[in-house]
């Protein structure tokens, strides 16, 4: 039998744990998910500023005990209780999760300090303590959007403290999803807007401008507009795939595939003779030929993006005129980064 490549041990370790029944314990499931996430990209969050977040969390600490069974299962997510029936029975050595029980549960005279610290969360890894913060928020623990809200809008002061945030990043069954997050990059926050693949300058109007919420005009064949929350891991392959699907109501994985490319590639740019460009179009093809089955997972590669919009001609807005307009290929990667390839394009209009 032929040895797993490294490089595919995390993918199989992923599915160890998504398929796991019970086989494993905590204690192996944590240090199995800490290697996982170790990578990742997260706001790195002090023990101070946990102290202070569990001392915020004070009055909400309350409500999540009354959701019992919700939070139980989140406690049990994250972090090791541990199994001492008997201790439990008979009343001494009792396992995490029986004080927890008396504690929180029960009789509600541990602080929400006092439940980080006995958990660990204290100090736990960033990615393992920002996942128990969101998930903290989740539609999974407190099924009312507006009691998710309220307690983000508890937790929010201490985590901006310490450089971070709450952020809405998805929906999921008609609830709001929070992720954890920087707030001290410049480019941190996901793009409200993301219009790619452009044949043609977009027809673009403010629909409330003290949101700047934009509507794009156009025909959508030759403008794209990405519509839905970009999240941590950035925008993937798969995540394009999928609202390109959705939004086409095509039912095949293959033809979604073919058409999306396809379109993508048809807003490269052309010279005068209707030849692409030998640059852009070998770096959008080797992109995906060189990464072959790993593109799903990959960032997608966005050409012809728009950066900056003027409905004004440059001739018109004279020496003030914004000259560069769209990027070449932008990637969105995990955490709020950005990756321009290519050039920004100047643009005649």
């Amino acid at each position: 039998m032929a040895a797993l490549p490294d490089a595919d041990l995390p993918a199989v370790a992923a599915r160890v744990l998504e398929l796991d029944d019970g086989i494993l314990d905590a204690a192996t499931r944590n240090v199995i998910q800490d290697v996982l996430w170790a990578g990742q990209p997260v706001p790195e969050i002090s023990q101070r500023a946990r102290r202070e977040i569990a001392q915020a969390l004070e009055p909400g600490l309350e409500n999540l005990a009354t959701q019992g069974d919700r939070f139980r299962a989140l406690l049990e997510r994250f972090w090791v209780l541990g199994a001492n029936p008997f201790g439990d029975f008979f009343g001494h050595g009792k396992s995490l999760r029986a004080q927890i029980d008396q504690h929180v549960f029960n009789n509600d005279d541990w602080t929400a300090e006092e439940l980080f610290e006995h958990l660990g969360a204290l100090g736990a890894g960033h990615p393992r303590f920002a996942r128990f913060l969101a998930g903290l928020v989740s539609a999974d623990v407190i099924p009312d959007e507006p009691m998710q809200r309220r307690l983000v809008a508890i937790l929010d002061p201490p985590l901006r403290a310490a450089g971070a945030e709450l952020r809405e990043t998805d929906t999921r069954d008609g609830y709001p999803v929070f992720s954890v997050v920087s707030t001290r990059s410049g480019h941190a926050r996901s793009p409200r807007a993301l219009i790619f693949a452009t044949r043609s300058k977009p027809d673009i109007r403010f629909e409330d401008v003290l949101d700047l919420d934009i509507e794009v005009l156009n025909d959508h064949v030759n403008v794209l507009v990405y519509d839905r929350p970009i999240g941590p891991d950035g925008l993937r392959w798969r995540d394009l795939h999928t609202w390109w699907k959705d939004t086409h109501q095509i039912t095949s994985d293959d033809e979604a595939k073919r058409t999306l490319y396809s379109r993508l590639l048809a807003s490269l740019p052309k010279n005068h003779k209707g030849e692409w460009y030998p640059a852009q179009r070998n770096l959008f093809d080797l992109y995906h030929q060189l990464h072959g089955q790993h593109v799903p997972g990959l960032p997608a590669l966005l050409p012809e993006v728009w950066v900056h919009w003027d409905p004004k001609t440059i001739k018109a807005r004279g020496a003030a005129a914004m000259t560069h307009h769209r990027m070449d290929f932008l990637l969105l990667l995990p955490g709020g980064h950005r990756v321009v390839l290519g050039r920004v394009r100047w643009i005649t209009m």
